[in-house]
């Protein structure tokens, strides 16, 4: 009875979500940091790319509204990207200012910090998942990564 509701405990705290306040300021950081990101990476003055990211932001603020407000089950990830898609499709009327903003950002380099930080924020869950399954778990993980690097590396050689 305890380990279920010690699992339960452990569910109820990965369930915890940021309030929008603090997705906002959370938003503005990885703002800041992609736009730091992509002047390393590309050479492009965070000033010339600066409407661009605020874009990406309006964009992505849009998008947890209404996932906030209109509960249909839609995940927020899901509204933001249709936001994107009907703001930057041939038809839209704002199509052609947005993509000739968006040309001064590098998404390789504006994504990379943040998967690498996505990365890093590992559960305490999976932690003890992974403790729990032991060395089954890191040998067939193993074969998995080498088996989809090997079946890349030869579709990409074959049809490359």
């Amino acid at each position: 009875m305890s380990a279920h509701i010690e699992n339960t405990a452990e569910a109820k705290v990965e369930e915890i979500r940021l309030s929008l306040n603090e997705s906002i300021v959370a938003l503005a950081v990885i703002s800041i940091v992609s736009l730091v990101s992509n002047w390393a990476g590309t050479g492009i003055n965070p000033i010339t790319s600066f409407p661009a990211m605020l874009i990406i932001f309006a964009m992505v603020i849009v998008g947890l509204l209404l996932a906030k407000f209109i509960r249909i089950g839609f995940p927020a990830v899901a509204w933001v990207s249709l936001v994107s898609v009907l703001l930057t499709i041939p038809v839209s009327p704002l199509s052609a200012p947005i993509l000739a903003e968006l040309k001064n950002i590098s998404f390789l380099a504006m994504v990379t910090p943040v998967l690498a930080y996505a990365a890093m924020a590992i559960a305490k869950m999976e932690v003890d998942l992974f403790k729990r399954s032991g060395f089954k778990i890191a040998a067939i993980s193993i074969l998995v990564f080498t088996g989809t690097y090997v079946g890349s590396a030869f579709v990409a050689n074959a049809f490359l």
